[in-house]
């Protein structure tokens, strides 16, 4: 979300979980959409240029790839546990791409944090007393 804001980027995070918009909101989003609502969804249908895809839980491509513009690129970074079904016309409607990456090398990674820093952009954390690491996890 930062990245995004600190490109210039119009950011809008897609979550299943109402409980994470404060969150989004505070990272910089101008936008949040629950995922799970089907009206929410509608409402942004095509309407994407490009979607970061940091899911590692399994999830639907399909419903993604429909809220791409025409020529929209979903690139994926998270590893979900078992193999998306992709319907060939959700890419081929909309001349749509679905690209992946891996972490970067080290000129990538100084590139980053380079960034990071002419930008601002810093780590969020919340420091806990070691006794509360449990409450903390779960």
């Amino acid at each position: 979300v930062k990245f995004g804001v600190a490109f210039g980027a119009e950011v809008t995070v897609l979550s299943t979980s109402a409980k994470k918009e404060e969150d989004a909101k505070k990272l910089g989003a101008h936008h949040f959409v629950v995922t799970t609502d089907p009206e929410q969804l509608k409402k942004v249908k095509g309407s994407f240029d490009f979607i970061l895809d940091t899911v590692s839980a399994e999830h639907d491509f399909n419903v993604s790839l429909s809220l791409l513009k025409t020529d929209g690129v979903q690139i994926c970074v998270g590893v979900p546990p078992t193999p998306a079904q992709i319907h060939a016309f959700s890419v081929i409607g909309g001349r749509k791409s679905l690209a992946g990456s891996s972490i970067g090398g080290l000129p990538e990674t100084q590139e980053m944090l380079d960034f990071c820093a002419g930008h601002n952009i810093v780590s969020d954390i919340e420091m806990i007393d070691i006794k509360d690491i449990y409450a903390a996890y779960d």
